[in-house]
């Protein structure tokens, strides 16, 4: 792939990834160079323009903007179809060109959160993933992405000479398929609130907060309290609660199957990568959970499967890494065009 030089750009640059819950901002001033990051709610701003300003506010407490910021590309957690951009697990919606002009920006590129986190895949270290199971990738081959967060995001990236071509997938929205009597039992119990029962029904924040509820009425167990997704979470960690160890254990599990079924789709021999707020958290417990065997489990093609390596992406902020290089690539185009 292309070599990444380190001269500083003559103006920085404004990445953002937005997701359901929060907004992630940074100044690029060179080349995968990421300045003052910054984490804001999505909650505490009435649109995204407001949480933009409140911080470019902040960086210009300082000199490394001085001159503003004129190039500007934003990965967010929805589709990104035309001009109207409609969050579909948060409230914000605008008009990219009313935004760019407003914040008087030469370019402002939107893109959906998953299509930039699978561009950042080939520029990721070894320390920033961890190998989940067997498998070796294979070079120039399609490589896979899903993550559970908010929602469930979904995308891949296809080699395309010296580039890599990104997938604007909504594969989160597909229908699930259970796999068992239990996975069967819950999903006849969630059909009586949802006709469409999708992957990130249930391989989400919410879908863990759903899972908790529907196991226990299934299991008798009578809940004093609802709990987020990441109480549940933090209880299977500790092992202070086993309705919140099998919640956990189930959704590893069922993730498993759908990146199984992303593998097959793709025939991703480059390798499936899970990102997302949710798993990088659950360390060893997801490591050691049923998720690389339901990720093999495909019948007469479970040899196929066991061939393709599964990576735990560890970067903190990975998002800025495809976001730019998808804002770079464009700027070099318009430059040449």
């Amino acid at each position: 792939m292309q070599e990444i030089t380190t001269q500083a750009y003559v103006t920085p640059r404004l990445l953002a990834d937005i997701g359901g819950t929060n907004a992630r901002f940074a100044i690029e001033v060179a080349p995968q160079r990421f300045e003052r990051v910054q984490v804001l709610a999505c909650n505490a701003y009435p649109d995204l323009r407001s949480a933009i300003l409140a911080y470019l506010q902040w960086i210009q407490q300082d000199s490394l903007c001085s001159d503003g910021i004129a190039d500007a590309a934003i990965a967010i957690a929805n589709p990104v179809v035309g001009d109207i951009v409609s969050m579909t697990n948060h409230h914000w919606r605008f008009s990219i060109q009313e935004l760019k002009r407003s914040l008087q920006l030469n370019t402002l590129l939107v893109v959906n959160d998953f299509t930039a986190l699978a561009m950042a895949l080939p520029h990721l270290s070894v320390s920033e993933k961890v190998q989940i199971g067997g498998g070796t990738a294979q070079p120039a081959k399609v490589i896979g992405l899903l993550g559970a967060g908010t929602g469930l995001g979904v995308s891949g990236i296809i080699p395309c000479g010296q580039r890599w071509i990104p997938l604007c997938s909504e594969g989160g929205h597909v229908t699930y398929s259970p796999v068992d009597k239990l996975e069967t039992r819950i999903l006849e119990r969630i059909w009586r609130d949802f006709p469409h029962v999708s992957a990130e029904r249930l391989i989400s924040g919410m879908g863990i907060e759903l899972l908790y509820r529907v196991i226990a009425e299934l299991s008798d167990v009578e809940l004093n309290m609802p709990l987020s997704a990441a109480e549940i979470s933090q209880h299977a960690l500790d092992g202070s609660c086993a309705l919140s160890h099998q919640t956990m254990s189930l959704f590893c599990a069922m993730l498993g199957t759908v990146a199984g079924n992303l593998a097959m789709t793709l025939g991703a021999g480059g390798g499936i990568y899970i990102g997302g707020g949710i798993v990088p958290r659950l360390g060893d417990f997801f490591i050691q959970s049923a998720f690389r065997q339901r990720f093999e489990a495909k019948g007469r093609f479970s040899a196929f499967l066991a061939q393709i390596p599964t990576f735990l992406i560890t970067a903190q902020y990975p998002a800025f890494l495809g976001v730019a290089a998808i804002l770079d690539e464009h700027l070099r185009d318009q430059k040449c065009s």
